[in-house]
């Protein structure tokens, strides 16, 4: 399978997720859906984030550049917490959850703005600079981008899990 099949396919699951999540949000029952679903389908997001990165770096061979390593520290303990609050129904743990990734989203926003802005400068190293981009799929989203996408889905989709939770303190029983 080539890298940009496999960078497709994570895009336009990434894309497709979002536009479910706004039209689902626009509508009562369309959040009711949501909430019902909103624990497994972010364990499906972290797991799902965590792969590809991998798949990038272990597979397609791609060097992580320090910022990318900053979003995996955000990511990678979320594949683990998620999936397991999920088992569990621990509701209460999404608020933690929605703040790794609202840190992973601003790391992964800022990595974004330096590879379409490359000539700012960066701390990043000269021999794997932040600005390169392995991969642009669909002509514009590179994986700081997908990041990005998969950290907001994270922690919009951990708010619908509070939401949608009857009682927070009986959740981690």
């Amino acid at each position: 399978m080539s890298t940009e099949l496999v960078s497709r396919f994570f895009a336009l699951l990434l894309l497709g997720g979002m536009v479910g999540l706004v039209v689902a949000s626009a509508f009562p029952s369309g959040r009711k859906v949501v909430g019902e679903a909103a624990m497994s389908l972010t364990a499906m997001v972290a797991v799902g984030a965590t792969a590809g990165s991998l798949y990038f770096s272990e597979v397609a061979g791609f060097v992580p550049c320090e910022l990318c390593w900053f979003q995996r520290i955000a990511m990678y303990p979320l594949a683990i917490i998620v999936p397991v609050a999920a088992v569990r129904k621990e509701v209460a743990v999404f608020r933690y959850v929605r703040i790794l990734a609202v840190i992973g989203l601003l790391i992964a926003l800022y990595h974004a703005q330096l590879q379409a802005f490359p000539d700012q400068g960066s701390f990043c190293a000269l021999a794997n600079p932040c600005t390169s981009s392995p991969v642009k799929t669909l002509r514009w989203i590179t994986i700081p981008h997908m990041a990005a996408i998969s950290f907001a889905l994270v922690a919009a989709l951990s708010a619908f899990s509070q939401m949608n939770a009857p009682d927070m303190e009986s959740s981690h029983e």
